[in-house]
C-alpha cells in the first residue's frame, strides 16, 4: 500500500463514516479498485476506526466527559439505594439510552457477522445497499420536525435506532444515515438526533475495531507499511472531524436529500458494473 492509497482510504473512511454515504461500501470498492489484499491491511482497518473515534471525541468531548462523570454518580446512587433516577438526570438518561441502543447492534453484529462478511465478496450487494441508503435519507428528510429531546426519548426509540444501526452493517448501507433515519422517524429533535447518532457510533466503531483486532494482530504488519498506515489514521481523524461538523449543519438545514442523489448514482453504477462487467 502506497502513501497515496493510504491517504485516499483514510480520507474516504473519515468522511464516509459520518456523512451518510457508507464508509464500508466505499472502502470495499476502493480496495477492489486499488487491488489491495484485505488480509494484508487488517491493522490499517483497525487504525482507521481509531482515527474516526478520535474525531468523535474531539467534537463531543464535553458530552463524553459528562457521561463519564454521570456514570460514577450512577454507581454511587445504585450502591446507596437511590436508584437510577433517569427522569431527574438527563445526562444519565442519555447514557442509558446509548447502552440500550448498543445492545441490538451488538447482537446483530455477533449473530450475522459471517453473513455480512460474505456479502462483501461481490460489489452487487454494495450497490443495492447504497440505493437503499438513498431512500432512507429521503424518508429521514421528510420527518424530524419534532422538538423531542432526551427528556421525552424512551427505550423503544433507543432499541429501534440500535436495531437499524445493526442492520447498517450490511454493505453499502450507511450507519450514520440509517441511525439518523431511525432517530428522525422516532420524532427526535434534529440537533439532538445528530448528537445521539454520533455518540452511539462510539461503541459501534469501537466494537468493530475490537472484533478486527485479533486477526489484525495475528496477521501483523510489514514495518515498511507503518508510515502509510499512520498517515491514513491521521487523515481519517481529520476528515472525520470535518465530516461531523458538516453533518451537524446539513441535518439542521434539511439538506440530506443531496446525499441521496449521490448514493443513488453511485449505487446504480455499481449495480450495472456488477451485471455487465
Amino acid at each position: 500500500m502506497t502513501y497515496f492509497e493510504a491517504v485516499i482510504l483514510g480520507l474516504v473512511q473519515g468522511l464516509a463514516e459520518f456523512l451518510p454515504i457508507s464508509s464500508s461500501g466505499h472502502l470495499a470498492l476502493l480496495q477492489q479498485w486499488f487491488e489491495i489484499d484485505e488480509n494484508k491491511v487488517l491493522l490499517f482497518a483497525v487504525l482507521l476506526h481509531v482515527g474516526t473515534l478520535i474525531s468523535v471525541f474531539i467534537v463531543y468531548w464535553k458530552d463524553i466527559w459528562e457521561l463519564i462523570v454521570e456514570l460514577c454518580l450512577t454507581i454511587k446512587d445504585l450502591c446507596t439505594g437511590k436508584g437510577l433516577r433517569l427522569e431527574e438526570r438527563p445526562v444519565r438518561k442519555l447514557g442509558v439510552m446509548i447502552i440500550v441502543a448498543t445492545i441490538p447492534t451488538a447482537i446483530i453484529g455477533l449473530l450475522f457477522n459471517d453473513l455480512f462478511d460474505k456479502l462483501y465478496t461481490s460489489v452487487l450487494p454494495i450497490g443495492i445497499g447504497l440505493i437503499i441508503t438513498g431512500f432512507l435519507l429521503v424518508l429521514a428528510e421528510r420527518t424530524g420536525n419534532s422538538s423531542r429531546g432526551i427528556e421525552k426519548m424512551n427505550f423503544r426509540n433507543a432499541l429501534f435506532i440500535g436495531t437499524v444501526q445493526g442492520i447498517a452493517i450490511c454493505p453499502g448501507i450507511s450507519r450514520s444515515g440509517s441511525t439518523l433515519f431511525g432517530s428522525l422517524i422516532c420524532n427526535l429533535d434534529r440537533k439532538f438526533a445528530v448528537k445521539f447518532v454520533f455518540l452511539i457510533s462510539i461503541p459501534s466503531i469501537l466494537g468493530s475495531a475490537v472484533m478486527e483486532a485479533p486477526d489484525a494482530i495475528e496477521a501483523g504488519i510489514d514495518m515498511a507499511q507503518l508510515g502509510p498506515v499512520l498517515v491514513g489514521m491521521v487523515v481519517a481523524a481529520v476528515s472525520g472531524l470535518i465530516a461531523i461538523k458538516t453533518m451537524i449543519k446539513i441535518v439542521s438545514d434539511k439538506k440530506l436529500s443531496y446525499f441521496s442523489y449521490y448514493v443513488w448514482a453511485l449505487g446504480a453504477i455499481v449495480v450495472l458494473y456488477s451485471i455487465f462487467a
